[in-house]
Formats: structure tokens, sequence, C-alpha cells
């Protein structure tokens, strides 16, 4: 492949677990861009709004998380994954001991596969112990 040459890679739109198809658009080793894909069975080439125009807006963005952050004193430090999971598993299990499980919500996103909305609710309901659990894919 030549240099300057662009190169589509298929994938999922990443926005919902609809599963639509994009073919990410790459040169040089970056992403510059995406369009549908319509080989894809489920979306056949259409796209929402969110999938064809914004799909890859993110991935480069100087916004973006990279790594995990703690909040001390009043500003934030970079933590190791597994110091922020263990914060985590923490501060959920001291509010379920001292208030209950129905203190907490468990509040999903629709950029997320069905999968990891399936595990959320497994972790509100069975984890936890509450039905506390919405998503804004409904709204």
């Amino acid at each position: 492949m030549a240099m300057n040459e662009v190169s589509r890679v298929a994938t999922i739109c990443p926005y919902c677990g609809t599963g639509c198809g994009l073919q990410l658009l790459v040169r040089n080793g970056r992403l510059i861009g995406a369009e549908p894909d319509f080989a894809n069975p489920v979306s056949q080439g259409s796209l929402c709004v969110k999938g064809q125009f914004a799909a890859c807006d993110f991935v480069a963005s100087e916004d973006r998380l990279t790594h995990p952050l703690i909040a001390e004193n009043g500003s934030f430090r970079r933590a190791t994954w597994d110091e922020a999971y263990n914060l985590i598993a923490k501060r959920f299990s001291d509010v379920r001991d001292e208030f209950g499980p129905d203190a907490l919500a468990f509040w999903s996103s629709a950029r997320a596969t069905n999968e990891a909305n399936y595990l959320m609710q497994k972790l509100a309901r069975a984890v936890i112990g509450t039905n506390n659990i919405d998503n804004c894919a409904r709204t």
C-alpha cells in the first residue's frame, strides 16, 4: 500500500448496541474518518446522525481520558487501574452497607454494547441488590 493511500477497516459503530457497520478510514496509521459499511447485514449502509458524522471524533480527542484519575485534596491525581477499581468497590460497599442497596443507582450507556449493558444490570441487581438501573437509550 502506498504511503498516502487510505485503507478501510470494518468495525461496529460505538454509539449503541444495534451493531451498525462502519468502515474506518485510515491513512498512515491514523484515523481520518468513517463511512457506512454497505456490506453490514444490520445497517446495510444506513447510519444514524451520530454514527454517520461523529463515530470517530472522540478517538483522538485531547479531552479523552487515557488513565484513571482519583480526586484528592481538591485536584485529580493519576492512579493505577487496580487502585481505581478498589476505591470504587470500597465506596459502593460502604454506601450499600450504611444506607442499603437502594441508596445506589446505576446508569448505563447507549454507547456501550448490549453485553456491557447486561453486565451493568447484573452488577446492580445481583451484586448490589437494587433494581435502580436505567439507560439513556430509552429516551
